[in-house]
């Protein structure tokens, strides 16, 4: 009997122990379901808007798609007053190169910080971590008086270039690299001959890959959407970038104000930005695969 007591109880913990995981999953799934609908539900109002026409968005509101969508694409490509396609090529090559370069270098400069041992060392990494609490607004003044002495005004390089230097990528790939890097394998390559470039580009750069992704997509994001820089930069047509556009199309006369236009080019402005998520999503799952593995 004591035995068969014993067993009934056992099959009774079993049973509230399967009842709260599957609880907690659900609940757990329900949560996530929910956050996801309240994401994805400001881009099902974005393309509704844009699928309206001006006279629709200012009058009422609706949750049913219009009918406008084509017409307000049509009126944005052939509107030579914005010149969207240019504007999208612009704000493509500065934001991939821009996130190319923040990577790399910052990456680099990780690296070399965290492998050798040098005088300074502290310094440096001190002297980083102080520019990157620095708001961008406060040295414009000297970046606009440099580039203007370089006759770079009203061009694309002083986009690119400052880029170079970020200092929050280069915290995160520290961090990063402190973690998963062993100095073993930089002693192993060192032996074997491997020269420090070879080391870093073709040893170091595929361990951080999934952090470099990550970085990637933030730095890409803030490039594309930056619009304080180049509006202070850029004055012609064919220099400007997307969030110029929106602004200017949003900034214009009231008489010629298309509410439905603005809302298109803001769904054709997030479609890099989803389509460089998704490339990269990929390497994101792998480094968290791989740190799940590792755990």
């Amino acid at each position: 009997m004591k035995n068969i007591s014993n067993q009934s109880n056992a099959n009774h913990l079993a049973a509230k122990n399967i009842i709260s995981l599957w609880l907690s999953r659900f609940f757990s799934y329900l949560f996530l379901i929910t956050i996801s609908i309240a994401c994805l539900f400001s881009f099902y109002i974005l393309i509704v808007n844009a699928s309206r026409s001006h006279g629709e968005l200012i009058s009422s509101f609706n949750f049913l798609p219009g009918t406008f969508f084509f017409k307000n694409l049509t009126t944005l490509l052939s509107d030579t007053n914005i010149p969207i396609l240019r504007a999208l090529f612009n704000s493509l090559l500065v934001s991939t190169i821009s996130a190319a370069f923040s990577t790399y270098f910052s990456s680099m400069t990780a690296y070399g910080i965290h492998v050798y041992d040098f005088k300074g060392k502290s310094f440096a990494f001190t002297f980083i971590m102080v520019v990157l609490m620095i708001p961008t607004q406060v040295p414009v003044l000297g970046f606009l008086q440099l580039i203007t002495k370089m006759n770079l005004m009203d061009s694309l390089v002083p986009l690119i270039i400052p880029s170079i230097a970020a200092p929050a990528v280069f915290f995160y790939m520290k961090q990063y690299i402190e973690s998963i890097v062993p100095l073993e394998i930089v002693e192993a390559a060192r032996v074997d001959g491997a020269n420090e470039f070879f080391i870093f580009n073709r040893i170091i750069l595929p361990i951080i890959k999934p952090a470099i992704a990550v970085q990637a997509i933030f730095s890409f994001t803030f490039s594309w959407n930056n619009y304080f820089v180049p509006a202070l930069v850029i004055s012609s047509n064919e220099k400007k970038t997307i969030p110029i556009l929106i602004a200017q199309l949003r900034s214009a006369d009231y008489m010629k104000f298309d509410l439905g236009q603005v809302y298109i080019m803001i769904f054709v402005a997030i479609i890099p930005l989803m389509l460089v998520y998704i490339f990269l999503s990929k390497y994101i799952i792998q480094g968290l695969t791989i740190g799940s593995v590792k755990g």
